[in-house]
This record gives C-alpha cells, structure tokens and sequence, in this order.
C-alpha cells in the first residue's frame, strides 16, 4: 500500500495544502490540537472533492442505465456469435457506439477520486512516522500527530503493535475498538448503498448476466473493504466512511427523484406523484412535469409502472398532456397504451329481469293494433304474404303418423316390445 501511495506523491502537496486550509478554520473553534479539527478537516476535503465529481456522478448514473437498456440485445449478440469471440467483440462495440455508452463510465467517480485516496493515505504515513510531507511543516505535524479520535489517533492502525501506538500516546485497546467500529460502518454503508440500487432502482423486467453480476458485487465489496480496512489509518479510515456516507445519501436521492424505468423506486416515485396531481390539480415543478411529459411521449411502449399512473389519473378524472400538464378530462377509464376511451360492456341481467322485461312488451297482436288501420290498408300485400306464408308452415295431414308428444323424438317412432306396457 505504501508503494502505491508514493505513486500518487506528486498529488500530496494539494491535498496537505486543502488539509490545512480547513484546518485553519476548525482550529479556530475547535482548537488546533484537537481530534475535531483535523477530522473535520477531512470530511470537509472528502465533501469537497465528491462535489467536483458531481458530473462524473451524473455520467456514471447515465452509463449504468444505457447497460442495463443494453443487456438483452448484448445478450442476444452473445448467443448469436457464441462461437465467434472476434465477431462478437466487434458487434459490442459496435452497439456501444450506436448508442453512445461508455461501459467504463460507471467507474469513472471511483477512479477520479483515487489520487485523492491515496495521497491522503501517503500524508497520515508520513504523519505517523514523523515526517514533514506537502505544505505540513514541523508544528502542523507535531499537532496531527496529538490529535485523537475517541482515542485513537489519525495515524494509528488496527494492526499496529503496541509500541507505535505508545508512541502515538494512545493504547491499542483504544485504537483496536474505534478502529473496528468504522471499519464496519464502512462496510455496512457499502453493502446497503449497493443493495438499494439492486432491490430499487433495477430493472425487474429485465433479467440478464448483469444483474447477477452487481448481486455479486454487493456481497464481495463490502468484504474487500473489510479486509483492506485493518491496514487504513484512522484518519483514512474517516475519508472513506465519510465518501461512503455521501455516495449512499446521494444514491438515496438520485433513487427517489429520478429512479430507473420498469424499476420498484419508479413506482414510488410516480404513484407519489399521481397523488400529489390528483389533490392539486395540476403537476407543480417543471422536473415533474418532464417526468409527465416522457410518460406521454412512449405511447405503447409504456412499462407497467407507467400505464398504471396514465390509468390512476383518468380514474381520479385527469388527461395527462403532452406538454407534462395535466387537464380536467370526462372520460373516466381510458387504454393504458393508446389512449383511447374503453368501451362499457352492457351489464348482464338477471332471469328474472329478463322476464319482466319480456313481460313489459306488447304483444304481436296488440302491437299490430297499435300500427293504425292506415298501414293496414296500405300494405294489404304484405299482409297476404305474410297469411300464405303462414299456411304454408303449417304441418300437413297425415293420417298414417302420429303427432309426436312432448319430450319424443321427431320423426318414425320404433315399435314398442309386446312385453312392454301400453
């Protein structure tokens, strides 16, 4: 570790020179010797540094989606070339390129701020073995090297012997149990920062290579941060607890406000947004109006999520627009899909509602009454027709053939059995 370290020495100077300038203003109210001063010091460097990578942050969120848009048609490119390893490189990226995604994009925040970790890891080495380093002179690291944690000081490590610790003026116990506790608090914040991207912010629909591969890595991080951790400073400790606490608030928000398609954290986030347009009237900030608008603008192509939103505003009596605004509509169930007025099935009655009804209506013979004379008179035509017709419907004698009776068979009846009773 120290050998990578001093391959980031070049960064050192800016770092110790960040370092004293924040110390500078909390040693003026915590006390410049003080374990206050120069933590804060570095939760500020680490705040600083994660509000420079905020674009690289927005790249990163970007790049991850586009891979999980990607993955069924990379998985399709595998299966068709499985057998061709060049071709299927090739039509990789060529489909990264169409669609303008960068896989190593969703490293860049990590990558970004390694110098910084590293350098910072280089000054506390230097710290804990007395040495001047960057701007930190001879009374700022006689002042670092008093500062205490809880007890521990910035350079002591959970492997130290007991010795150096001494030499820190502190006891192993101390710098053991604090050094254990934040150790754990950067795995935990590790491992439920990646969990709530898998169980939220995922696309549920989609099931690819992918998604094992980021379940994988939720449990195989947070160990790897544990492993590392024993050998970190205290105070290095600090920076990363403190950029895991930032990435995991930010994750929290980039989750809430703008969550990705077909996922879990899309369905908070619209039936939220469903509720607040139903009791206003009206979509109010124009980032949910954009939301409302790119809802509109799929059409068909709408995820279950999103047709469940477009369906709960026209229950509630509300037509979103194009434009992200929603209006007072009549219609009250619309296709989730097209958009279209749903047509109502008639409701089916009951027998005994049928019969009533049947019952309600004239009859033929008072029906024709009720026609007049006049339509008599005029279609007396018709009405021979109608009278032959009539006739001619009527079954014909035959007296060699019986009649059947209700519940025969139509049609020569056979011979009865003489056993048989008559």
């Amino acid at each position: 570790m120290d050998t990578i370290a001093s391959l980031f020495s070049f960064i050192t100077t800016p770092v110790s020179w960040i370092i004293v300038q924040f110390h500078k203003l909390y040693g003026a109210i915590f006390g410049p010797d003080t374990g206050w001063a120069w933590g804060l010091s570095i939760v500020s460097l680490v705040v600083l540094i994660r509000i420079c990578l905020i674009p690289l942050f927005v790249k990163q969120i970007k790049s991850m989606r586009n891979m999980q848009a990607l993955q069924p048609k990379m998985k399709a490119i595998q299966e068709r070339y499985k057998n061709d390893r060049q071709r299927q490189s090739e039509e990789m990226m060529k489909l990264y390129k169409e669609t303008g995604t960068n896989p190593l994009s969703s490293c860049l925040p990590i990558l970004a701020q390694s110098p910084f970790f590293f350098a910072l890891y280089y000054v506390l080495s230097k710290i804990a073995s007395g040495d001047v380093v960057g701007v930190i002179n001879e009374p700022l690291l006689a002042s670092a090297r008093q500062a205490h944690i809880f007890g521990a000081p910035l350079a002591a490590k959970f492997t130290d012997s007991p010795e150096k610790v001494q030499a820190l003026d502190a006891s192993l116990t101390d710098v053991r149990v604090v050094t254990a506790i934040m150790i754990i608090l950067m795995s935990a914040s590790q491992f439920y920062t990646q969990r709530q991207l898998m169980q939220k912010n995922v696309d549920l629909t989609v099931k690819t290579p992918y998604m094992q591969q980021q379940k994988m890595l939720m449990y195989i991080f947070p160990v790897i941060f544990a492993v590392m951790g024993i050998n970190f400073p205290v105070g290095v400790l600090v920076y990363w607890l403190t950029t895991n606490v930032w990435t995991m608030g930010q994750q929290m928000y980039v989750i809430n406000q703008n969550p990705t398609p077909g996922s879990k954290a899309q369905d908070q986030y619209l039936t939220r947004l469903l509720k607040s347009a139903t009791q206003r009237g009206e979509i109010g900030s124009r980032r949910r109006r954009k939301v409302v608008q790119a809802v509109v603008a799929k059409g068909s192509d709408r995820n279950d999520n999103e047709r469940k939103f477009i369906t709960g505003l026209a229950k509630a009596g509300f037509a979103a627009q194009a434009d992200g605004s929603i209006v007072k509509s009549e219609t009250v169930e619309t296709e989730a899909e097209g958009g279209t007025t749903r047509r109502q099935q008639p409701k089916r009655q009951s027998k005994s509602q049928r019969q009533s009804t049947t019952a309600q209506q004239p009859t033929g013979k008072a029906a024709e009454d009720e026609s007049g004379s006049d339509d008599t008179e005029s279609k007396p035509s018709l009405r021979k027709d109608s009278s032959q017709s009539a006739k001619s419907k009527q079954p014909r004698a035959n007296s060699g053939r019986q009649q059947p009776k209700s519940g025969q068979r139509k049609g020569p009846q056979r011979p009865k059995h003489p056993s048989s009773k008559k």
